[in-house]
């Protein structure tokens, strides 16, 4: 197959004149045949090219047509499949707990966070397989640019493999839904509400205002504080000579107001329950008090359980004692000082005892006079 260059250089090519006696050169004026064989050998090269043009382009055409049509039905699909997972998970539970563990703008801000990871997944491997298949059509040779890519990946990943592990464990975090925005985590090395999610680092707010990065590769383990109940659990401590009816009884009448008065009622999702002894001691007696509340709000129960049980037990003459090891009070407690002995007064170096119990020193006598 020869190429147009080489047909018109060849239509052309003529021996050029001698040059003439007298040193100077004329330009060649192409002839009428000349510029007609050069056109027949253009029409010639074209002619026996014109099949190979048509079918690369019609080649190139296809794989372009079916890389974006396979595009659009795999994007599609994702789109339902997410669209799908929303409202089977709508459907697990129809009940307020059900809801809270999975509400609708959690579920949107998942759905639209995996959409945007399957998309861009699937639209960069079929476009780049289409690429390659077209520089293919054009007979190029696609080992050394492949072997290339693939060191470079290798060297990519041994120098990035942290980076690849943030990623891939930012995917599955979102794809499992272990924790969204506004959720309070317990992440191992840090504890706070989470900010911002993002695939490679999630940002936690601490109980003092400080701001976590928590990089997802890193994070072993995670406890949501914030998804399905919490439990308030208050321990009262009372001395072993207390009545444990009365107790009981004092317990109760907390527990009923509690559970009546707002904003409490809405705070608890079950009865504040009076488990019984939590434990027995020589001198003291543990009473545990549990209620189910809201995601988060176990602390703020508690604070007002032990406020509110503190005034009742005052009012009901129950003594509360500090810790599990408490110490009855001894009324009548022996004076430390009374089998201490009074000081000595040969103690004191100028009292007459001790001046009298020195030893008298033994005076000299006056040498003779001379």
């Amino acid at each position: 197959m020869s190429s147009l260059p080489a047909a018109l250089l060849a239509a052309g090519a003529s021996p050029s004149p001698s040059p003439s006696p007298s040193g100077s050169t004329a330009p060649a004026v192409p002839t009428l045949q000349d510029a007609q064989e050069s056109a027949t050998n253009a029409a010639s090269w074209v002619e026996q090219n014109w099949s190979t043009w048509l079918a690369m382009g019609l080649q190139i055409l296809l794989i372009l047509v079916v890389a974006v049509a396979l595009r659009a039905v795999v994007r599609r699909a994702i789109t339902k499949l997410i669209d799908r997972m929303n409202r089977t998970v709508q459907a697990v539970d129809g009940s307020a707990l059900g809801g809270l563990l999975v509400n609708a703008e959690r579920r949107r801000q998942r759905a639209a966070a995996i959409g945007s990871v399957l998309r861009s997944v699937a639209s960069f491997l079929i476009l780049g397989t289409a690429a390659l298949m077209v520089l293919g059509t054009f007979k190029i040779n696609l080992a050394p640019l492949l072997a290339s890519a693939g060191v470079a990946g290798v060297a990519i990943g041994f120098g990035a493999r942290n980076l690849v592990t943030d990623f891939l464990s930012g995917v599955f975090m979102i794809l499992e839904d272990q924790y969204g925005v506004g959720d309070v985590i317990d992440a191992g090395v840090a504890t706070g509400e989470v900010i911002e999610v993002g695939l490679r680092v999630t940002k936690l707010r601490g109980d003092g205002g400080e701001i976590w990065y928590v990089r997802n590769g890193e994070v072993k383990r995670i406890g949501n504080l914030s998804q399905g109940w919490a439990t308030a659990g208050v321990d009262v401590t009372v001395k072993a000579s207390e009545d444990l009816d009365r107790v009981k009884a004092t317990l109760d009448e907390v527990a009923e107001r509690l559970s009546k008065e707002e904003p409490w009622n809405e705070l608890l999702w079950g009865p504040v329950e009076v488990l019984g002894l939590d434990s027995v001691l020589i001198d003291s007696m543990v009473v545990r008090v549990s209620a189910r509340t809201m995601p988060g709000k176990s602390v703020t129960v508690e604070r007002e359980l032990r406020w509110r049980i503190k005034r009742a037990f005052d009012a009901a003459s129950i003594r509360i004692v500090g810790g599990a090891t408490a110490v009855e009070d001894q009324v009548d407690a022996p004076d430390p000082t009374a089998t201490v002995a009074a000081p000595s007064v040969y103690s004191n170096a100028d009292s007459p005892q001790t001046a009298a119990a020195s030893p008298i020193t033994p005076q000299r006598s006056a040498p003779p006079a001379k």
